[in-house]
């Protein structure tokens, strides 16, 4: 029987494509994994992520032809097609309009701040949050121009949104993101980002596309950007690659990221049901991270917040306790992805081929 319909084209064939694919890496560190030497000694590194999406979602009002229906109170509703969905909206706006704000006093109070994984109009819509967060001391990093899944979305539109993402971040806050995650990338965002980043003589320092470990690696760029440099024209089109005299690229440093101690599963079916089950599974991670950390192994560990999640007061009072649960331990050491990239940068430079 025919996967597809008479009236339906067939899926295309999958073909590697040198200038966006990379391969996957299954050893990694290894047994052994290198020892961070972390700032003072730290037994973790934890970086607290708030993910500020509130006004890229899915929207008619942007443009788009269906309603937001991903991570939402009502898990598992159906988008609306060609019509708004306010209630929708609505959950949203709170991120915006309150959690976000109540997210960012417990931090204050703790003395602490992170990483903001920024979507360019949702930063854009509500400009006193850049504002805040760098008065805060939050690094501001980018998630993309729209949050939405840029699976298919066109070439032209992905380089386009990338620009426009990093021009809004750099004039809200005086400097370009040094740090990306995209969370539902195209297969050419990667690609993309050192390109553009390139282009525009800017610092790609980390990216967190990856769930693939518990420490920062290295990870090749796609062969295809060895041997060619691709330039932009005003109108956004590609000139005729040309052969490079260049030294090859360096790696991505990947920062790990990680969707278990990740507040989203709220929204999932059958995950957190409780503020309680969200904060048990945090100490664990913790607790075990820390203890491979007194044993010598130190590690990093991610914890991802979402301003119209647990910015609801059902949810902050999960984060605030974990917040003073680390603040009761010694050797922690937290800090932005940027602090952390930085580091692993200085302390493990890439050296050449072959250097994980």
């Amino acid at each position: 029987m025919s996967d597809t319909t008479p009236n339906q084209p067939a899926p295309k064939k999958y073909t590697w494509n040198p200038l966006y694919d990379t391969p996957r890496d299954l050893i990694g560190h290894g047994p052994n994994p290198p020892h961070p030497h972390w700032p003072n000694n730290a037994k973790i590194a934890l970086s607290f992520v708030i993910n500020y999406e509130e006004g890229g979602e899915y929207s008619v009002l942007n443009g788009d032809a269906k309603s937001e229906s991903y991570l939402t109170e009502a898990s598992g509703a159906l988008p609306r097609h060609e019509s708004r969905n306010t209630n929708v909206e609505s959950e949203y706006d709170f991120g915006a309009r309150a959690g976000i704000w109540r997210l960012l006093r417990i931090f204050e109070r703790a003395n602490l701040h992170g990483t903001i994984y920024g979507v360019g109009l949702a930063l854009d819509n509500n400009p006193a949050v850049a504002k805040e967060c760098q008065r805060l001391g939050w690094e501001i990093a980018s998630h993309g121009w729209r949050w939405i899944d840029y699976h298919s979305v066109p070439e032209t539109q992905d380089r386009a949104e990338i620009n426009r993402c990093i021009d809004l971040i750099t004039a809200q806050t005086g400097q370009a993101p040094r740090g990306w995650y995209i969370g539902r990338l195209s297969p050419q965002s990667y690609s993309l980002l050192h390109q553009i980043y390139a282009e525009r003589g800017l610092e790609l320092l980390w990216l967190s596309d990856s769930y693939a470990d518990d420490l920062p690696y290295y990870h090749p760029i796609p062969v295809g950007l060895h041997k060619t440099t691709t330039t932009n024209n005003t109108n956004g089109n590609d000139h005729a690659s040309e052969p490079s005299s260049s030294p090859p690229p360096q790696p991505s440093l990947i920062l790990p990221y990680s969707l278990d101690t990740n507040d989203f599963k709220f929204l999932m079916p059958n995950n957190w049901s409780s503020p309680d089950d969200f904060l048990h599974y945090l100490i664990a991670a913790f607790d075990e991270l820390y203890a491979e950390g007194e044993a010598g192994s130190p590690k990093m560990m991610s914890v991802g917040l979402h301003a119209r999640i647990s910015g609801r007061a059902g949810r902050a009072g999960a984060v605030r306790r974990f917040v003073e649960y680390v603040g009761g331990k010694e050797g922690v050491w937290v800090a932005t992805r940027e602090e952390i990239g930085r580091h692993w940068r200085e302390r493990y430079p890439w050296r050449g081929e072959g250097d994980g």
